[in-house]
């Protein structure tokens, strides 16, 4: 895993743009499309204001989507589904396809069966995430189940998770953040031919120092990104702070 830092998160989301315009640029000379997997979240404001503005034949890429609540209305302001139409989808205009989550499913099951299907047998070219505040990859809180062969899966959200998603704002109290989701899993994420992890911020810190120092483990999710061959930890000074080694 390489990691970089920058400065600001804002230089920090420039970068991560930076990257996912070659590698779907990369992935269109070889191939003539693009699949993507996009993640949401706080982390990802600025990244997605710079997505936008590259010079991309969108309607080449397929965008899969990382992780959603189960059960959240289409025009609650907490749904990943929403910020993703909003923040990108509306903005870069006609797409390949973008392959949505669907939050309201009755038969959560048979959506992960949907979702699966969809995406077969066809390999992601860069997958875009972030980490949670207890280290979590996608929704793939500690102890994360790491053997799984299904690529989605249903989860059950911790306490932490779910209070970091109280703390971002996007729901009134701790009761009203939904308790369930479903999210690719670990095992899924680390078949991306490339994956690039933005993390800015403080609050991220001990989760960041977690996931580069510690052993590799189920109890902190996102370390397995370091036995992936392609992967980059881009960081601002914030989140790096607690690093043995912050040098640029």
């Amino acid at each position: 895993m390489e990691i970089e830092i920058f400065p600001t998160k804002t230089e920090l989301g420039r970068a991560d743009a930076g990257y996912a315009s070659d590698f779907i640029k990369d992935a269109l000379r070889k191939r003539g499309s693009a699949t993507v997997m996009l993640a949401t979240g706080a982390s990802q404001f600025e990244f997605f204001d710079c997505l936008v503005r590259a010079d991309i034949d969108w309607c080449l890429v397929t965008v899969f989507h990382l992780d959603e609540y189960i059960g959240l209305p289409r025009i609650h302001p907490a749904s990943f589904c929403r910020h993703l139409k909003e923040c990108f989808e509306k903005r870069v205009g006609e797409l390949g396809a973008f392959h949505y989550i669907n939050r309201e499913a009755v038969d959560t099951d048979a959506e992960c069966r949907r979702l699966n299907s969809l995406l077969g047998e066809r390999a992601i070219d860069v997958a875009f995430v972030g980490i949670g505040e207890n280290g979590h990859l996608a929704f793939n809180d500690p102890p994360a189940d790491d053997d799984t062969l299904d690529p989605h899966i249903v989860l059950q959200l911790d306490q932490a998770c779910r209070r970091q998603q109280l703390g971002e704002g996007w729901s009134p109290s701790f009761e009203a953040v939904p308790e369930r989701a479903i999210s690719m899993s670990l095992p899924q994420i680390m078949q991306s031919r490339n994956i690039v992890c933005c993390v800015p911020d403080r609050r991220k810190a001990q989760a960041v120092k977690g996931v580069v120092e510690a052993d590799i483990s189920p109890d902190i999710p996102a370390s397995v990104l370091r036995s992936h061959s392609r992967c980059r930890l881009l960081l601002d000074d914030e989140s790096a702070s607690l690093l043995k080694r912050t040098g640029k």
